[in-house]
């Protein structure tokens, strides 16, 4: 698959650990944060995984298990043992000069240590492309809506209200229409005040959000994991300084692949009135992001960072990688579901 050989995020995320102790970490990582958080303990061995789960709400555990049961059917991983986050949220705040513990998440932050992965989003729309999953980085690419010169230039957003940003992103649209269509499709986190933030709209497919020019990409409770998606339209990103971000963040360039805006939106109005005036730069920084989803976002591009990070993680344990108590076999998909007729010779009928 012509993996390259490292990746810079990996590098910075392992670069806090001189070595990683497997015995230690088993002992003093649930101590720390299995009554609080949800964790899984995983165990590679021998190319078969073992888990055991710790905390209430371990249902996320499926994407974790979906992307090691595919690569141990695609390639040998080193015997390994590491823990898993499964919640938003990054949870190693210590420095790394206080003993800090090896935590695998899906979003990292400046304020954190976590180990960052692919998102367990973006995962999935890579495991299940063209299958049950309506949304992934190939059906983006094939719905990207009408030609640039075609879309509605307004900024367009919808989501939840999962962030005070959020909130105020919808009220900067009611201030400003003919700039910014904002508006949630749900309410759960904040208290719905009908005249500052409503009505609630209907969900709109994704591909129909490609008939705008200006995306609008905004902190959720983390970061906004749709961002993949957004680059691979050919939509030009507004993008939102944030303090949290996913594992290719280091490599996105601003006003390169996105246009930047203001974390307190101070700005964001004269943002989009800049890629209104500026039509054609506009377009050469979506196309860019568009690029970038294309080289740096795709199925190869995920398996290789897993396995990458797996790889040089291994490389930094000073004890033996064990199938500790209470771990289970997270088993192969049977045979049934996916036959194989290679070993006959197939009759003309079936040909």
């Amino acid at each position: 698959m012509h993996c390259p050989q490292s990746f810079q995020q990996i590098n910075w995320d392992l670069a806090s650990y001189t070595s990683v102790d497997p015995d230690r970490n088993a002992q003093e990582i649930p101590q720390r944060f299995g009554q609080r958080q949800s964790l899984c303990h995983y165990t590679v061995k021998n190319n078969k995984i073992y888990v055991k789960t710790f905390g209430e709400h371990v249902g996320f555990r499926i994407f974790m298990d979906a992307i090691l049961l595919s690569l141990t059917r695609k390639v040998q991983i080193s015997d390994l043992e590491f823990f898993v986050n499964l919640g938003d949220w990054p949870l190693e705040k210590r420095k790394p000069s206080d003993k800090i513990h090896p935590i695998f998440s899906w979003c990292g932050s400046n304020n954190t240590r976590d180990i960052v992965m692919p998102t367990y989003d973006l995962t999935e729309s890579v495991l299940e492309t063209m299958g049950r999953v309506s949304l992934d980085m190939t059906s983006v690419q094939a719905n990207t809506g009408p030609a640039w010169s075609e879309k509605n230039s307004t900024a367009f957003w919808r989501g939840r209200d999962s962030r005070q940003d959020r909130l105020e992103l919808v009220k900067l649209s009611k201030a400003h229409p003919k700039l910014i269509d904002a508006a949630f499709t749900n309410f759960f986190f904040f208290k719905h005040d009908e005249s500052l933030y409503g009505p609630l709209v209907k969900h709109v497919s994704f591909f129909d959000f490609f008939k705008y020019k200006y995306q609008i990409n905004i902190d959720g409770t983390v970061a906004a994991y749709r961002l993949p998606y957004l680059l691979a339209g050919d939509s030009v990103v507004l993008k939102q300084d944030s303090g949290y971000y996913e594992y290719f963040y280091n490599e996105l360039q601003p006003w390169k692949h996105y246009i930047p805006f203001k974390a307190d939106l101070g700005d964001l109005v004269e943002k989009i009135q800049w890629a209104r005036d500026h039509d054609e730069e506009a377009l050469k920084i979506a196309l860019a992001g568009q690029q970038f989803a294309r080289n740096h976002l795709m199925g190869d591009s995920i398996f290789c960072y897993y396995y990458k990070l797996f790889q040089e993680y291994a490389k930094l344990q000073v004890t033996e990688p064990k199938v500790r108590k209470g771990m289970e076999l997270v088993e192969q998909p049977s045979d049934d579901l996916f036959p194989c007729l290679c070993h006959r010779t197939m009759t003309k009928d079936e040909l």
